[in-house]
């Protein structure tokens, strides 16, 4: 494996050190030892960007499952660095910031840690996988590990909720995903995203390719948090505020927007891609904006605000797709909104992560993220407030920060959709100006509501558990590192233009790339009087005006019925499955095992008598079956004997000398047969069977009378039967429509030959079914630390007792 595979790999490899660490240096902070390996990562990373730089992709394959086509590829070009570099490195900041936020000494850091690093490497996975397959895997355990952490405070029961939400939404839409997945395999025969690029121009007229779009991009819209499957990333606030800084600014919600950049290459030429990835984006975006100016909780504020900004992301992304269908950058015509959505992706984690980070520190020093309690914190944390401000007015698009500058690029590209007359934008593309403006004036109103409903006004100390004060240093590093990016993108944009934003452009883009050629990438904050500067006025005049006048209209949240809000639907939607899913198992479940028996074995006679009738299976050959010998016939009759005889046991210790005896008549049948092993073996497991049913039903009370008859019934019977004859005729055509040469002759050949055995039976025992045997051992390992494990238990209660 590569350098690679282990900088992706290594946040797993750690995870497994952490007990350790845990637990050999308690006094030490856990945290500690997990950040040198961000930085590390970061570090490595950054080194590729001259590569990226000059559009050159490096790709490095460890072969896995090379015949189903599935192998670890990773490769690293503009979009994949972007990610790796904001993952990396917001996950130190994070790191950081845990380090002094958690206390030691209260919480469990070695799970908070674990599950932050299997969380940090399944994001490289996903991002750095050039396998759509191995994606997919990755794709699922941020599933499951956001899970755990959202999950981390287990004893709260909004932890579990929300972590359960989570959880189901995001699943639900990865099986779509991987349904996408194999119907593009279908039409490509490749899993690989490189060779799907390239074949994309022939599969736009696949029947497949629509039921392909819609299931890929229904894994985007539930991870990205898009409209109508956002209610999802409020309910994970309950996790720890590092988590939510890193859920939110850089890894998990960013996955379904990679997903789109990485695919729009092979999407984006249909009009369903742009309509849907455009239209759901700006309607997110919109309804986000909208219901975060309700929100009363510092951290509900953030979260409707990231599904707004995800929304903003994800539009451009769409309106981008026009590019690929006109396949010309034209001037940054219709390059100008995937420019903006990877500026403002950019963008969006530094301020967003620095938001969090704060948020964190007014309820770590305060005790309570309501803004209803809070108020006049300015004087008690400056250095907070000053943070704040930075991060809140770059996230509403005020200057001279970097949200500014691509909030004005979203500007750009939404009114551009106007001259396309493709699509039918150059009609219904009005309402994407329209939205974005107004999602922008309610964007705006609940930055301010954000700082100054927290920092301004009049101090409430009877409301606070806490008497606020300045977080510690180390609690403020982090924010700071993050707020000061926001300060330097915004005055030094071109930094990013040509090592970050071009590249990933490169990738997003491919086909308008010619002769190696690169997209000129320049931002600048004047572009003179134009409809976008007028817009970004309009904001800031309209949005003081309702900011100010909020108590007169916030009753406008009143006239949508609480009933028909998406958490009811979802709450009634989850009632529903479990109420059915209840009285289905109660239906079943009737704690009978005969119940349980007629259900199996009426399934097997029906599926596997059906398919004999309906293939033609069966079939009779008796030319190649050797005659039957008296001392078959004996044994046969002695075997159906003891089995009948069974049934009219009138005693348990009957039944089991019975029972027994079936076995250790078939062992005569290897006798017959030759097969000294196979009978020795028969001979030994009969006799450890029959003592351990007779050490078992010891215990067990004397049959009654009326228990010991046999009643016949007619269910049992048909049961009985068929079941027989199914087997039956199930053998005899398996006998009789042999396809090819029996197994058995290479064994022959090759026992002593390859494996340097002469008894045959234990050669393919122990080589060539190895792994069977060893995968047999561990169920009754297994089995047997169960069954050890309930005898123990019930000991320990007699004693208690």
């Amino acid at each position: 494996m590569s350098l690679l595979h282990l900088a992706i790999f290594s946040p797993l490899l750690l995870a497994v050190l952490i007990p350790l660490f845990y637990k050999g240096f308690r006094q030490v902070h856990t945290g500690w030892f997990v950040l040198p390996l961000p930085i590390v990562l970061f570090s490595y990373f950054i080194s590729f960007l001259t590569n990226t730089s000059r559009n050159e992709t490096i790709t490095e394959t460890f072969n896995w499952i090379p015949s189903l086509g599935i192998n670890l590829t990773f490769k690293i070009d503009g979009l994949g660095l972007l990610f790796a570099l904001l993952i990396s490195g917001i996950g130190g900041l994070v790191v950081l910031y845990s380090i002094f936020y958690l206390d030691k000494d209260r919480e469990k850091l070695n799970t908070f840690y674990v599950y932050l690093l299997l969380f940090m490497g399944a994001m490289f996975g996903v991002v750095l996988s050039d396998n759509l397959i191995v994606m997919y895997a990755f794709w699922e355990l941020t599933s499951i590990s956001s899970f755990l952490l959202i999950g981390y405070w287990y004893h709260r029961e909004k932890s579990r909720y929300g972590a359960q939400k989570s959880m189901l939404i995001t699943v639900f839409g990865g099986l779509a995903m991987l349904g996408g997945i194999v119907l593009l395999y279908l039409m490509t025969g490749t899993f690989s995203v490189t060779e799907i690029i390239a074949q994309s121009g022939g599969i736009i007229n696949d029947p497949l390719f629509i039921p392909a779009l819609l299931c890929v991009l229904l894994g985007a819209f539930t991870k990205s948090a898009q409209f109508p499957f956002h209610i999802w990333l409020p309910d994970a606030m309950e996790a720890p505020t590092p988590v939510s800084a890193y859920l939110h600014s850089a890894t998990m919600v960013k996955a379904g927007i990679y997903l789109v950049a990485r695919l729009s290459p092979v999407f984006a030429e249909s009009p369903v891609w742009l309509w849907l990835v455009a239209g759901f984006g700006i309607i997110t975006l919109f309804w986000g904006s909208f219901s975060a100016v309700k929100q009363t909780d510092l951290k509900s504020i953030l979260a409707f605000s990231t599904v707004s900004q995800l929304g903003l992301i994800m539009s451009l992304l769409g309106v981008g797709a026009a590019a690929l269908h006109f396949k010309t950058m034209d001037d940054g015509l219709y390059t100008v909104a995937t420019t903006a959505a990877i500026f403002h992706l950019i963008n969006h984690a530094t301020f967003k992560g620095s938001l969090f980070m704060v948020v964190g520190i007014v309820d770590h020093e305060t005790g309570t993220r309501d803004i209803r309690k809070l108020g006049g914190l300015m004087s008690f944390m400056p250095i907070t407030f000053t943070l704040a401000i930075i991060g809140a007015f770059s996230m509403a698009g005020l200057p001279p920060f970097n949200g500014f500058l691509s909030k004005e690029m979203f500007f750009t590209g939404m009114i551009r959709v106007l001259e396309l007359d493709i699509f039918n934008l150059d009609t219904w593309g009005i309402l994407f100006p329209v939205l974005a403006w107004i999602a922008s004036i309610f964007t705006f109103i609940y930055s301010m509501i954000l700082v100054f409903k927290t920092f301004t006004g009049p101090y409430k100390p009877e409301e606070l558990d806490k008497k606020p004060h300045e977080a510690p240093i180390g609690m403020l590093i982090s924010p700071i590192i993050l707020a000061s990016l926001v300060v330097i993108f915004g005055f030094f944009p071109n930094l990013l233009s040509h090592s970050l934003i071009s590249p990933a452009m490169a990738s997003i883009l491919p086909g308008l790339l010619v002769n190696g050629g690169e997209f000129v990438v320049h931002i600048s904050f004047w572009h003179g009087p134009n409809i976008e500067l007028f817009m970004t006025l309009g904001v800031i005049t309209l949005g003081i005006l309702l900011y100010i006048t909020y108590p007169k209209w916030r009753n406008i949240y009143n006239v949508f019925p609480e009933k028909l809000a998406l958490n009811r639907f979802y709450d009634g939607l989850l009632e529903v499955a479990q109420t059915s899913s209840m009285k289905m198992t109660r239906f079943y479940m009737n704690g009978f095992i005969r119940t349980y028996l007629v259900y199996i074995f009426t399934f097997f006679i029906f599926i596997l008598g059906g398919t004999l009738i309906y293939k033609q299976a069966f079939k009779l050959d008796t030319r190649h079956v050797a005659s039957i010998g008296v001392y078959e016939m004996i044994i046969a009759f002695l075997i159906v004997l003891s089995t009948v005889t069974i049934l009219f046991a009138k005693s348990r210790l009957s039944s089991i000398i019975l029972l027994g005896a079936v076995g250790y008549i078939v062992s005569l049948f290897f006798v017959l047969f030759r097969a000294p092993d196979l009978a020795l073996t028969q001979l030994v497991i009969e006799t450890v069977s029959v003592a351990l049913f007779l050490l078992c039903f010891y215990h067990l009370p004397k049959l009654k009378k009326e228990e010991s008859r046999i009643q016949f019934k007619l269910t049992n019977a048909l049961i009985s039967i068929g079941v027989g004859g199914i087997v039956t005729a199930i053998a005899l055509s398996a006998h009789s429509n042999k396809l090819f040469d029996s197994i058995a002759h290479y064994y022959v050949e090759n026992t002593y030959e390859k494996a340097a055995g002469k008894n045959m039976v234990n050669v393919i025992l122990v080589d060539f079914r190895g792994f069977d045997t060893l995968f047999e051992i561990c169920v009754l390992a297994i089995a047997a630390l169960g069954i050890f494990a309930m005898i123990k238990l019930r000991l320990t209660r007699r004693k208690e007792g």
